[in-house]
């Protein structure tokens, strides 16, 4: 490997620096050129064109190290392999085994297999200065999260990228372990910043409202499209189909088509990898391919795509497909289900269809996953990429982050200087907040003591401001949350909205307070109940006859 940049001179020993030349807006996929001394590394190779990689007849870099299979981290990897073939490339062992989707085009059998497997949890040195290790990182079958160690005869310098990360366990794929990164204190964080500020529901909480959806759709005689990518998605959507209590026996069927359909063969051919539940229900059912078990899932070719709604079915697509082909002429047209993209704008050919709706299912962590995992790290420098500009300024924006932290939110082509201090006081973990009490059921009532520390937390004053809460299930764990002034009038004011007027109070859309239609105007933002847009569709549509 050859460890020395044409610029480096012997005072670049210390530095460490990162370029990107793709920070994951849009399409513009996720690329990162980090030099720690006088190593190169490049992270990931999302760039659709990577001219600005082949600016010489040297590589741009000593290694490129994979965070996962999805096009917009990995889909540059084979026109930078060959255009530098001696260029080693890295990913986890599942990585590798899913990359070659990203070329569709290319039969199987044609693409070299230039990506090199490593090990999780378990340092590969590549040189004597430089190391990395991988950690499953959630989020898709074989991400990881990369962490890179750069020994100087001064001190260690560490610095850990996530990739794409989800916390939360998904059906195919578990979640992110804090535990398992915590004692590794790097002095640099970069890591995704898809959904800002936002917070989320409980997967669960999502998958429940997806699946009651999809049911009402079909019991209104409604097929239901749903475009996804190749990988991830699609996948978790057909697993939860088949295992959901609302789908279980239903004699429905459920067609996969294109790209979709090879990402389940994919799937199946990394099964080994996958969490233990799902090698258990795979060994009593085929996990997806089944036309004997109901809800029948098969495959969609263009034979049968003229004839599809007649009955209602479920069908799982590319995200760029032409859905003016499919249907039956005599079929009610699909509801269309695309799922959220904050800060994206919805793409859909409407040709076809007359519904189209969004649907929360995520797949990166939230605001909150995202703040817990910085403070757990406690890193000096955290550089955020991977996101719409606004929501990666949102959350560099945070005060609790920009009180602790060095905050990066680079374009693309902006040199960030990672300036590691020696005497950078690290911020102290945050305190434990637990707060032990009791639990008396007497009657029709029950009640929960807490003892009165909890009291001296400044959290209280909003928690207890009306005397009143609201209790929900988050999974075996009971959730407690103080119902505020603000909420019980509007509340007060919903109530008071007739359920025949057009109003927000009344519209599909409006979930806590907030306008979810991409359609309207009013998107993203706080409406009223007595509020109205062009856009309001009716939370029970009335039927024609």
């Amino acid at each position: 490997m050859s460890n020395q940049h044409p610029l480096a001179s012997s005072h670049d020993d210390e530095r460490l620096t990162c370029l990107p030349y793709g920070v994951g807006y849009d399409n513009e996929g996720v690329c990162l050129l980090l030099r720690m001394g006088p190593h190169r590394i490049l992270l990931d190779c999302g760039l659709a064109d990577i001219s600005s990689l082949k600016t010489g007849v040297s590589p741009p870099a000593d290694l490129v190290l994979c965070s996962h299979a999805h096009a917009d981290h990995a889909r540059g990897l084979l026109a930078l392999h060959q255009a530098f073939p001696q260029l080693p490339i890295y990913a986890s062992e599942v990585t590798t085994q899913l990359l070659p989707l990203n070329w569709p085009q290319i039969p199987p059998q044609d693409i070299p297999r230039f990506c090199q497997a490593l090990p999780w949890r378990t340092p590969i040195e590549f040189c004597d200065s430089l190391s990395a290790e991988l950690f499953p990182a959630g989020h898709l079958p074989g991400a990881a999260a990369l962490l890179l160690t750069y020994t100087t005869s001064r001190r260690i310098y560490r610095l850990l990228y996530t990739g794409d990360f989800f916390r939360s366990n998904l059906r195919l794929v578990e979640g992110l372990s804090v535990e398992s990164l915590r004692s590794i204190q790097p002095d640099v964080l970069i890591l995704e910043g898809s959904y800002g500020t936002s917070r989320h529901p409980h997967r669960r909480q999502q998958e429940k409202q997806l699946m009651a959806r999809i049911e009402q759709a079909i019991i209104e005689k409604n097929s239901v499209v749903l475009p996804v990518p190749t990988l991830g998605l699609g996948q978790e959507i057909l697993m939860l189909l088949r295992s959901h209590h609302h789908f279980t026996g239903r004699d429905l069927d459920i067609w996969v088509e294109g790209s979709i359909a090879t990402g389940c063969d994919a799937y199946l051919e990394v099964l080994p990898h996958l969490p233990a539940s799902v090698q258990n229900f795979a060994r009593h059912q085929p996990l997806f391919w089944d036309e004997r078990v109901r809800p029948r899932v098969r495959r969609l070719d263009e034979s049968q795509q003229s004839s599809l709604g007649l009955p209602p079915c479920i069908v799982l697509t590319d995200k760029k497909a032409d859905l003016s082909r499919y249907w039956h002429p005599d079929a009610i047209n699909p509801v269309v289900l695309q799922p959220e993209r904050p800060g994206y704008p919805l793409r859909i050919d409407q040709r076809a269809v007359r519904s189209v709706e969004t649907y929360l299912l995520a797949e990166h962590s939230d605001c909150l996953g995202t703040t817990q995992l910085i403070h757990n790290l406690r890193p000096q420098h955290v550089v955020f990429v991977h996101g719409a500009p606004a929501y990666l300024a949102d959350l560099t924006g945070l005060e609790e982050l920009q009180n602790r932290y060095h905050l990066h939110s680079p374009a693309a082509g902006t040199l960030v200087e990672l300036t590691i201090g020696e005497t950078f006081i690290q911020p102290a973990p945050p305190p434990e907040t637990n707060y032990e009490g009791e639990l008396t059921e007497s009657g029709a009532l029950i009640k929960i003591t807490l003892p009165e520390s909890i009291a001296t937390d400044p959290r209280w004053q909003t928690f207890a401001d009306t005397g009143l809460v609201e209790a929900r299930w988050q999974g075996e764990e009971l959730v407690l949350r103080g119902l505020s002034q603000k909420e019980l009038i509007t509340q007060s004011s919903n109530a008071k909205v007739p359920s025949n007027i057009d109003c927000c109070g009344n519209c599909l859309y409006q979930r806590g307070q907030r306008c979810w239609n991409r359609a309207s105007p009013l998107y993203g933002f706080k409406v009223t109940p007595e509020g109205y847009c062009p856009a309001f569709e009716p939370v029970e549509p009335t039927r024609e006859t």
